[in-house]
């Protein structure tokens, strides 16, 4: 990997192989990522060991990432997904109710961050993982913020800030149950903005409701949206009604931190499907701190929240179209907790390849690779390219846009611009292939006298 060991070097050594073999074999399960008998007990040992944590893991994380967002105006993506151990009820220990009540599992709720300019994947600043213990509190809603599940949108905004000390602004983004008052009271600062999808029709000063004052705002812009398709729902282009304003809105009764704000001033976009005949049209109403007065500021809000989808791939490639970290042997929950987070760490290398492929991102390829394997990918990029003008590697040399075209043809892709980008599924396919070539280009190595 690219960087220093893993934590400590009496257990660096351990987790970093873990961590490299996660990537290269694609594979959250220890006996496909070990090499014998051996390597497995000693990946079991090390996820077991009580003087390795999920925060030194993230930590290293973090550390890299603070020396890649110097700068830049970095969008921190945040958002929880679900690990379900229903397959292994009878094995795993330690696991509370998972979403559902009755299966075991356990949350983790990344923050992702991404170059603002030019998209780039940087790397994970921040990371929690929990599992919880029975059902809520019958006097749940008076609880301090700090003692609800819901307090991980905060405490992640705020890791976020410090692992992002160095970038010049920071954007916190979160889907509608990062609605939370707290966090627009407590987290933004002179270079720290938020970004939410509202979830909460919230009372305003001077009377009436949130959800309600848009519709009374003139239409300012209308567009097409391109809308990603969804399980049983094809991709189509949306027709777009565009508001926004400002909005001052009251702190709830129920708040409860009694020393917030008594109001708060906010912007409100509003983004509003025209077709009728569509089943769930699109509606967002978005929240934001960023000053927005024209269509262009409004639309630039727009498209940061629509980064979010990059999340969503992250969750994707590291459960059963990638990684499948469910399927992991591991049955401590403490060691579970450590796999999710080298999981997501080598999930987030994948979805480096899967933001770069169209040479938009102006990264280097040693953030994905060490610099010792770039000669190895020079004589494939020779191997894999064709002919003709459209079949060669159209990207920078050693960027990590030209990793990821070589990356994609390995996993299958045709190189051809017509063809439909390569995903996280075809990057797994040709990351695996690429360490396999890898290997046996150190073992021709090792073998040459």
């Amino acid at each position: 990997m690219v960087g220093r060991p893993f934590w400590r070097r009496s257990t660096g050594q351990k987790g970093a192989l873990l961590l490299r073999r996660a990537v290269e074999r694609v594979t959250m399960n220890l006996r496909a990522a070990a090499d014998g008998r051996a390597e497995w007990v000693g990946f079991s040992r090390w996820l077991n060991n009580p003087s390795v944590t999920v925060d030194e893991i993230v930590g290293h994380g973090a550390e890299v990432l603070s020396k890649r967002c110097a700068g830049l105006h970095v969008l921190a993506i945040q958002d929880t997904t679900e690990l379900n151990y229903a397959r292994h009820a009878g094995r795993v220990r330690g696991l509370g109710p998972s979403g559902n009540g009755i299966d075991p599992g356990l949350f983790v709720h990344p923050v992702l961050a991404v170059d603002a300019g030019s998209r780039a994947l940087l790397g994970l600043a921040g990371m929690q993982i929990w599992t919880r213990q029975g059902a809520a509190s019958p006097d749940y809603q008076s609880q301090p913020i700090e003692e609800k599940e819901s307090y991980r949108w905060i405490k992640s905004a705020a890791d976020a800030k410090s692992a992002l000390a160095a970038a010049a602004m920071v954007t916190v983004i979160g889907d509608r149950e990062s609605d939370i008052y707290e966090e627009f009271d407590r987290i933004p600062d002179a270079r720290t903005h938020l970004l939410t999808r509202a979830c909460r029709d919230r009372a305003l000063v001077g009377g009436g409701k949130l959800f309600d004052i848009a519709e009374n705002w003139p239409v300012q812009h209308s567009f097409d949206l391109a809308v990603r398709a969804q399980p049983g729902r094809a991709a189509r282009t949306a027709k777009i009604a565009l508001r926004f304003g400002e909005v001052t809105i009251k702190r709830p009764a129920n708040c409860s931190d009694r020393k917030a704000a008594r109001q708060l001033t906010l912007r409100l976009v509003e983004v509003k499907e025209l077709d009728p005949v569509i089943e769930e049209p699109i509606h967002w109403r978005l929240l934001t701190t960023h000053t927005v007065t024209t269509v262009k500021q409004a639309l630039q809000i727009v498209d940061w929240y629509r980064q979010r989808w990059h999340i969503e791939q992250l969750f994707r490639t590291s459960k059963s179209q990638g990684l499948d970290i469910e399927s992991s042997q591991v049955e401590a929950a403490e060691a579970l907790f450590k796999l999710a987070a080298i999981a997501m760490t080598a999930a987030t290398k994948i979805m480096q390849l899967v933001l770069a492929r169209d040479g938009t991102v102006d990264r280097p390829a040693t953030d994905v690779v060490p610099p010792d394997q770039l000669p190895i990918l020079e004589t494939l990029q020779v191997q894999l390219e064709g002919r003709t003008d459209k079949q060669k590697n159209p990207h920078s040399k050693h960027s990590v846009a030209w990793l990821a075209w070589i990356i994609a043809r390995l996993g299958g892709w045709t190189g051809y611009a017509s063809e439909r980008p390569p995903g996280p599924i075809t990057m797994r396919r040709g990351w695996h292939r690429f360490k396999q070539m890898s290997a046996g280009w150190r073992l021709r190595d090792m073998c040459t006298p």
